[in-house]
């Protein structure tokens, strides 16, 4: 079809005009009937948004997609170009992206009226069809639907009068294709009103000129339930006028939330050749964001992005890296104590109450990463609380008797693999532990299983865990409690 370069020549081939609602209806219908997937890399949305995305097309709807930040409400608006035709024809020249067959433009009008089917055209790919604006305080009418330009009238020698005079906004530009405005609330309400007509009538007003132009677009509106109290709100009448509006949420599981993280972290293939991840770590990450978004020092109605996982999960790849690249390694395996590295992917990502702001962000994403490893311990290992309470036998104790003895493990930061293996090792019953309550592990996986164990005694007490600057040192958990008092206690450290 991109060979035909006339109006004559695209009429001989019976193209027939289509709205681009009714050209998104038509293809999604085409995919359901040949089960097709539609959205490819949105996870979890399967049962919740995605049918109520595919509704609201098949009803012809714009959309308001509502829901807390990155929840992937931008990312699906862009996926829907797909759901394009491949190339669309339009007038060539014209501003408006004209229907060669239904011009709406006065340009174009007068071109075809001039040269009849001689009128040339072009075509017009589908990623070239999607259109995003950001709305922010700044943006004005003329910056969304135009305005007299009075250097075109000077130029052309046209009155003010003259419709040629007008210079078109982003939405008129948009004609026939998607259009996107991201974080609707923070548009002024008199900039909203603006968009009743075109939303309802699909027609635009610019400075009381006389126009009817009957834009055909499909409106996207993305939004935070947090704007409507903190920074602005959607003026009821334009809520009114879209059609459906779509709650997008966080992954409802831990599973789902790691398969999000692992599609969409961007890693070299070095990376991903040269550091093992476990299982158990990647889960570890996972829970600090569910962590968050259950803390009391989180601000819940701001969220904690899935782009708070993606971003710890490259630190802690590239805090085993530089370890690795430090000790002259070849490969190597993240460890739990990697998990340190993570703290200013988390630091920037959570927005904190007046109670977390009092403790500081730092602190917050520590007890953050603690309660991550005491609940996830209790998931594999017997909770220690229980069997205290049931007096049974604690399958812990051999381990904290070692401790008690006035044994001490560093595990520094930056220790190549081989004194790493050395250490863990050391500790009497460690590994017969993880044995006995875990399945069968590969070497790496169980060596990060026993770090793992001596990070969750000590965040249910059980022995005592001391940050040091360049790592985490485990002692007696009495012995570290004693010994900070003599510290306090020395006239000389005063």
């Amino acid at each position: 079809m991109q060979t035909i370069k006339t109006l004559g020549e695209l009429k001989k081939t019976g193209y027939i005009s289509k709205s681009i609602k009714d050209e998104l209806r038509d293809n999604l219908i085409s995919k359901i009937k040949k089960k097709e997937n539609v959205f490819k890399g949105i996870v979890g949305y399967e049962d919740t948004v995605i049918p109520e995305i595919e509704r609201a097309i098949l009803s012809r709807h714009n959309m308001n997609l509502l829901g807390l930040r990155g929840q992937a409400k931008t990312r699906i608006a862009r996926q829907i170009v797909e759901l394009l035709d491949e190339y669309t024809p339009y007038v060539t020249g014209s501003e408006l992206n004209d229907d060669p067959l239904n011009p709406i433009s006065n340009f174009s009008k007068q071109l075809i009226a001039e040269l009849g089917d001689k009128t040339p055209i072009s075509w017009l790919h589908r990623s070239e069809r999607y259109v995003e604006k950001l709305a922010t305080p700044d943006v004005s009418i003329s910056d969304l639907i135009g305005d007299v330009d009075p250097i075109k009238a000077a130029n052309l020698k046209l009155s003010y009068a003259d419709e040629r005079v007008i210079h078109y906004g982003i939405i008129p530009r948009s004609n026939r294709c998607i259009f996107v405005i991201n974080e609707l609330p923070d548009l002024q309400a008199r900039i909203q009103v603006a968009l009743f007509n075109i939303l309802q009538e699909g027609d635009i007003q610019i400075r009381g000129f006389k126009l009817r132009i009957p834009l055909d677009i499909q409106f996207i509106f993305t939004a935070n339930p947090e704007d409507y109290t903190n920074r602005g709100s959607i003026v009821t009448p334009l809520k009114d006028r879209i059609g459906s509006q779509i709650l997008t949420h966080y992954p409802k599981s831990i599973e789902l939330s790691k398969q999000i993280t692992a599609q969409e972290a961007k890693l070299s293939i070095t990376q991903k050749q040269q550091i093992e991840v476990s299982d158990l770590i990647a889960t570890l990450i996972e829970r600090i964001a569910f962590e968050a978004r259950e803390s009391e020092f989180v601000d819940s109605k701001s969220g904690v992005s899935a782009r708070l996982t993606i971003s710890a999960y490259e630190n802690l790849v590239s805090t085993a890296e530089r370890r690795m690249l430090m000790n002259g390694e070849e490969k190597t395996a993240a460890r739990i104590s990697d998990l340190m590295g993570v703290i200013p992917a988390v630091n920037g990502k959570i927005e904190l109450v007046y109670e977390g702001e009092q403790e500081g962000a730092g602190i917050v994403a520590q007890n953050l990463l603690g309660k991550a490893f005491r609940n996830e311990f209790i998931s594999l290992f017997p909770d220690p609380a229980k069997l205290k309470k049931r007096k049974e036998p604690s399958p812990y104790q051999t381990i904290v008797n070692w401790f008690g003895e006035g044994n001490v493990i560093d595990l520094m930061l930056s220790e190549n693999d081989k004194t790493y293996k050395k250490g863990l090792e050391s500790i009497p019953s460690l590994a017969d532990l993880v044995d006995t309550y875990t399945e069968k592990l590969t070497k790496n996986q169980k060596l990060v299983m026993m770090e793992f164990v001596l990070f969750g005694l000590a965040e249910h007490s059980l022995i005592g865990k001391n940050e040091l600057e360049r790592g985490i040192q485990f002692k007696d958990i009495l012995g570290s409690m004693f010994s900070e008092k003599d510290f306090f206690d020395d006239p000389s450290n005063n």
